[in-house]
């Protein structure tokens, strides 16, 4: 059986229409959470080959991942399972969203009914080819076991491939940044264990849906790959997994704490000339719609100066568990927006892009057109 479902957030951008950027967070200790979910579970056994349920082998993983982590005083783990137990796709996001967590890491293997090999790891977005949407649409079909799939999942065909489900704010926000995990996994799992490199995919998994913080769906490689299996169910092997992906997660949490990485500041790019064009006149309308520019996030708090920034100025912050987020400039046209959007990227932010608000809170740049409009 094959098992593959992920999602897009690039292009879906404008269908956005649910927020959970205002749900209370649990109180702020500091502390860099990580939620880890081992793929399926109880009565879903996940893929199956020569006696090996994949369930078995993504949670010896996931609790291998997680013993390590516990180790660091700075990091607090939570787990959507520990124990052969079956847990809804809903579920396992609300957990990840109640933890206020800063990373979302789902475990899985893959099967084929070729001698197919490799490592893959997925953020959410459009499944682009054939292959991502039969990956994905394995993993998505344990919602049918679900009593109230039709509710928890109204509006998604996991047998449609221009199927898309509305993108939440928080991972629209955070596509940069799952993609930049994913790289930093795909990176240990080729360079430290060897093992064979399929790249960093989107497609349309509903578990990486329901999360609002950036997110991975990892693919360890092949149960029905004799090689790959024997790998997976050993100890050594398991091991050797696990670390890869801690060693990941450092690589990751490191380039946030530095500064540094594509979805950060491009320190690479010339410090330019502060640009400070934005007109009170241009501050949100009456209908109460605004838009900004999203340039960064760090767990770093810096002083709101152009020099900090690119030249880039006004700058406003947002807080979100462990994380600042930055944003460029307000105003009310959206044509303006794409004209600051431009002079961020400019000035070396690459991964920006244009974000909305109404009335304080944020909304879809699709509804704020549309509220814009009437």
């Amino acid at each position: 059986m094959n098992h593959l479902y992920k999602i897009t957030a690039l292009v879906i951008a404008l269908l956005v229409g649910i927020s959970f950027s205002h749900a209370t967070p649990p109180p702020d200790d500091g502390k860099f959470v990580v939620v880890l979910d081992a793929g399926h579970g109880g009565e879903d056994p996940g893929k199956v080959s020569h006696g090996y349920n994949e369930k078995d082998i993504a949670l010896k993983i996931v609790l291998a991942i997680g013993k390590e982590l516990e180790k660091d005083p700075k990091i607090k783990v939570v787990y959507t399972r520990k124990t052969d137990v079956f847990v809804e796709l809903v579920e396992r996001g609300r957990i990840a969203n109640k933890a206020n967590a800063d990373l979302f890491i789902s475990v899985h293997c893959n099967a084929h009914n070729s001698n197919a090999s490799g490592t893959e790891t997925y953020v959410l977005g459009l499944h682009g080819n054939k292959k991502n949407f039969e990956v994905a649409k394995s993993e998505n079909e344990v919602i049918f076991l679900e009593d109230n799939y039709k509710t928890n999942y109204a509006g998604f065909d996991i047998n449609s491939p221009e199927a898309t489900i509305n993108i939440t704010i928080g991972q629209e926000e955070n596509l940069s940044q799952s993609i930049e995990l994913a790289k930093y996994i795909q990176n240990k799992f080729t360079n430290a264990l060897k093992r064979k490199n399929r790249g960093v995919k989107q497609a349309a998994f509903v578990v990486l849906h329901q999360t609002i913080m950036p997110s991975v769906l990892i693919e360890t490689g092949f149960i029905t790959n004799t090689e790959e299996r024997n790998f997976l169910k050993s100890t050594n092997g398991q091991s050797k997994i696990s670390h890869a992906i801690v060693e990941a997660i450092y690589t990751y949490k490191t380039m946030l704490e530095e500064n540094t990485g594509s979805v950060l500041l491009d320190i690479s790019a010339p410090v330019a000339t502060p640009i400070t064009e934005i007109n009170k006149e241009e501050l949100p309308s009456a209908n109460g719609i605004s838009f900004m520019v999203k340039i960064a996030s760090s767990t770093r708090n810096l002083p709101l100066k152009p020099e900090n920034f690119n030249g880039l100025s006004p700058i406003s912050q947002e807080k979100s568990g462990t994380m600042y987020k930055y944003f460029y400039g307000e105003t009310r046209s959206y044509d303006r927006a794409k004209v600051l959007l431009t002079q961020a990227k400019t000035a070396g932010f690459k991964d920006a892009y244009v974000v909305a608000y109404k009335n304080g809170e944020k909304i879809s740049v699709a509804n704020a057109l549309k509220s814009a409009s009437n």
